[in-house]
């Protein structure tokens, strides 16, 4: 089979529209963003930040994301999913880049949190940029490259490892923010310059033009009823939080297990964000195309199993065991790309299109709730011992597979 007609590459080829235009200016986000967040707890805990702190902040800027959350959807509606994305990705990402890099204590990255807090404005109305106009066979192949697009960083990441060698942790990664806000920047332009609103966002827009954005949010109650009464949409939005929440646990104390507990230099982390990157792009192009049109139910059910095996393993890691810390990571990056991308088609495909910014700030809003505490709790039990909020995520991830099977069965 030649390059081109692999169907992952067939259909980045093919790609038109917004769909084209979102896809290919995301390394530009993805790629300064997978290179400073592995290092961003342990940035943190360099700085004199307490693990508990670390939990703070992470609980604090999602209880900021609650209420832009909420805001997102009539934002988006009013503003139009193009202008709102520009308008609150420089807001949300340009802004927190630079404070985080020169941030100095806790009050720093409090206050970068709570700004950054903003980007669920445009994770929402950026979605809508993508899906809207887009033909729903391609929305596997589309997210999955959405995520090649981050893990395109197994190229470069060993040189953050070089980096913090000659440097050290703290300049490294202050040049990793800086270099994030130029490119984080530079796509938030291309992408708006190439873009164009969507058809139902047009609708959107002359139908809120007359309105207040709190007289759209008042319609609020109506966009919840229509979604507790679309029982698929309550089991996807399950998964979302569940996901969310071990997501949030893994990249924030992931690191400061290994560094702290396993005793693995922080020079030596790259190394295995880069194995997890490289099995992760691996799968994308060899498994996924076997998956695409599978019902998402076995394919969630098997990657929530392997989920929870990877974390049994990584709690089990001895002491400075490079090849078993390996091994762990390995085995989540099998799993990662089933659980993301087949959660991301159900947020798709279960919501009623025409209200779909609504739906979707509900949704996450109401994740985001239940989802809040999860940052100080997993904080608290790092502090008693750093193995407990993998513990918590082997629950969690149980809980995920659970749902999946009742899911299958209705």
């Amino acid at each position: 089979m030649s390059l081109t007609s692999h169907p992952f590459i067939r259909t980045l080829i093919d790609l038109r529209g917004n769909a084209r235009a979102c896809v290919y200016t995301e390394p530009l986000w993805g790629i300064p963003y997978n290179l400073y967040a592995p290092y961003t707890s342990i940035f943190m805990l360099t700085l004199g930040i307490k693990d508990s702190q670390i939990g703070l902040v992470a609980s604090i800027g999602i209880t900021f994301q609650i209420f832009w959350t909420l805001m997102s959807g009539a934002i988006t509606d009013k503003l139009g999913r193009k202008r709102a994305t520009l308008m609150f990705d420089l807001i949300s990402w340009s802004i927190p880049c630079l404070i985080w890099a020169f941030s100095q204590n806790f009050t720093h990255f409090l206050i970068a949190a709570i700004i950054n807090a903003m980007y669920r404005v445009p994770h929402n109305s950026w979605n809508c940029l993508l899906v809207e106009d887009t033909d729903p066979r391609l929305l596997v192949d589309i997210y999955s490259w959405v995520y090649i697009s981050g893990q395109i960083v197994a190229v470069v990441s060993p040189l953050a490892s070089v980096l913090i060698a000659k440097f050290t942790l703290v300049p490294t990664i202050r040049g990793l923010y800086l270099l994030a806000f130029v490119m984080m920047t530079a796509k938030f332009l291309v992408l708006n310059a190439f873009a164009t609103e969507t058809r139902q966002g047009v609708i959107r827009m002359e139908a809120t033009r007359h309105q207040p954005l709190f007289a759209v949010l008042r319609e609020m109650p109506d966009v919840l009823r229509q979604i507790l009464q679309t029982p698929a949409t309550l089991f996807t939005a399950g998964l979302m939080m569940l996901t969310n929440i071990c997501w949030m646990i893994s990249n924030t104390f992931w690191s400061i297990f290994v560094t702290e507990k396993l005793h693995i230099p922080a020079k030596h982390l790259a190394y295995y964000y880069f194995a997890r990157s490289l099995v992760m792009l691996l799968f994308f192009f060899f498994a996924m195309p076997k998956l695409r049109n599978m019902d998402v139910r076995k394919p969630l059910l098997a990657a929530f199993s392997v989920l929870i095996l990877s974390q049994i393993a990584l709690i089990n890691v001895p002491h400075e065991n490079y090849a078993l810390l390996l091994f762990a990571t390995i085995l989540e990056a099998c799993s990662v790309p089933i659980a993301t991308t087949f959660v991301d088609k159900l947020t798709v495909i279960t919501i009623n299109p025409k209200e779909r910014a609504r739906i979707m700030a509900i949704l996450w809003g109401v994740m985001l709730v239940f989802t809040s505490p999860f940052g100080w709790i997993a904080g608290q039990l790092s502090e008693m011992n750093r193995s407990l909020p993998f513990i918590l995520n082997i629950i969690l991830f149980a809980l995920g597979a659970l749902l999946s099977l009742l899911a299958r069965s209705r």
